[in-house]
Parts: C-alpha cells; sequence; structure tokens
C-alpha cells in the first residue's frame, strides 16, 4: 500500500488527511495518508527512514521553508517563493529522491484570479511565513503590486500602525496570511482601518474555519467582497496530487 502524508507540528484537525484518505477511499486507491507530527525537522529522515512506502508528502507550518535543505529538486516556482508544500518521493533502487513543489501558489491564484477587477492593482499581504511567499508571488504573477504587513520591523515589509485609511483604499486587496481569526480565536482580527473599507476592496482570509472570520464580516459590512481559503485548499489538494501522480513536473 503506497503512503502519502503531512508533516508539520503541532497538526490537530489536518484536513489533508480526511480529504485524501475519503478520496482513496471513493476511487479504490490502494493508499492511506498519515499525520507525521514532528517538533523538528531534523526529524524528516526518520519519516522516510520508516515509511518506504511513501509517495509523498504535504508540508505545513512551520516547515514550508526549513524543508528546502533536505530536498535534492525544487522546481523553479517553488525556488522562486522560497517555500515548498508538497513533497514527491520517488525511489530509484535503493535511492530515495526528493522533490519539492508548491501548490499553494496554484490553489490560490486560480480561487482569487475570477474576483479581481480592472481598479484592484494593489494588494496588502498580512503575514510573513512561509504561505505568505506564495500569496505574494501568486499576486505579482496576476499583474498586482505587493507590500507585506508584519507585527515587527522586518526589511521589506510594513507594520500595521502603518495602515492608514488611505492605505487601504490604494492596496485595495488585503490577504490575510495569519492565523489571526481561526477557530477557536473566533473573536479576532486584523488591526486594520476597517471603517475605510468599500465597494472597492477585496478581503481574502486563507483561514476556512469559521467560514466567515471576523476579518471578512467587518469587511462585508462595508460593502467588500469576501473570500475564505476553501476553494484554494482544495484546489492546492488537485495539484498534489498531480505533483505526486503526474508526469515529471520540470
Amino acid at each position: 500500500m503506497d503512503k502519502y502524508g503531512l508533516i508539520g507540528f503541532p497538526l490537530g484537525h489536518s484536513f489533508s488527511k480526511s480529504f485524501f484518505n475519503e478520496k482513496f477511499q471513493n476511487e479504490g486507491i490502494d493508499a492511506e495518508y498519515i499525520n507525521f507530527e514532528i517538533k523538528g525537522i531534523d526529524e524528516l529522515p526518520e519519516v522516510f527512514a520508516t515509511n518506504p512506502e511513501l509517495r509523498g508528502l504535504n508540508v505545513t507550518i512551520p516547515y514550508k521553508e526549513k524543508v528546502l535543505s533536505f530536498l535534492d529538486y525544487i522546481s523553479v516556482e517553488a525556488r522562486a517563493i522560497g517555500a515548498v508544500n508538497v513533497i514527491r518521493v520517488d525511489h530509484k533502487g535503493d535511492d530515495v529522491v526528493l522533490k519539492g513543489y508548491n501548490s499553494d501558489v496554484i490553489g490560490f491564484t486560480k480561487s482569487i484570479e475570477p474576483l479581481l477587477e480592472t481598479f484592484h492593482r494593489k494588494a496588502l499581504i498580512l503575514g510573513t511565513g512561509g504561505a505568505s511567499k506564495a500569496i505574494n508571488y501568486g499576486l505579482k504573477s496576476l499583474g498586482l503590486e505587493t507590500v507585506l504587513v508584519s507585527r515587527f520591523e522586518r526589511p521589506g515589509t510594513i507594520q500595521y500602525k502603518d495602515i492608514t485609511p488611505d492605505v487601504v483604499k490604494e492596496y485595495n486587496v488585503i490577504v490575510n496570511c495569519t492565523p489571526s481569526g481561526m477557530f477557536p480565536h473566533y473573536d479576532e482580527c486584523p488591526d486594520l482601518p476597517y471603517e475605510a473599507l468599500d465597494n472597492h476592496n477585496l478581503l481574502y482570509d486563507l483561514i476556512y474555519n469559521p467560514d466567515e472570520t471576523l476579518f471578512m464580516k467587518k469587511g462585508r459590512e462595508r460593502g467588500a467582497q469576501t473570500k475564505n481559503g476553501l476553494e484554494m485548499l482544495l484546489l492546492q489538494a488537485f495539484a498534489s496530487w498531480d505533483f505526486w501522480n503526474g508526469d515529471e513536473k520540470k
């Protein structure tokens, strides 16, 4: 039986595990999907050593960047992003060849592109982790100018205190890549001047639990278009399967 899995810490409830095991059952695929909750990236070689049937992995927080040094090949797109969330495991004799890809950018661009209007030219990206790197790459590929927002002083970013009403009118696409507002913290949201939002704003939240975060709710109440991360999650899962089982991606 082939194995696929997810590495990260902590994992808790995993969309990927339930999604893929249901897919395997429904489609008669002789495979299983397992969560590998590893406390450090240095435990990754042990995962491969003790699971010779592994054919692919998804990668989540906090290892999307740390995993790069373990890979034999990284796609051009994933290297440009600087983060990997899909690993294809090829077995060549006794050797295991690990190939890294990024399906986050595929899921995100496919889900946000239909929502973009001609006046959506600039975007704020809230957060600076591995997911935000894929979002930044995706928005730029769609022709938008981007600025990353951090809670801390970081090179190439602005801080939340710098986001004025004028900023959210100019950077009218806002993508939340932080965990703020995620279950069970329903009452949290990024610190923004929500009163300045209007129907020219598009608020996209990578969070999908709850269906509508406080970030989205505050935007919707002021006429902004909103979308959560569920479709992105589904699309990136489809892309993961293609990377694992499709023809070689170069």
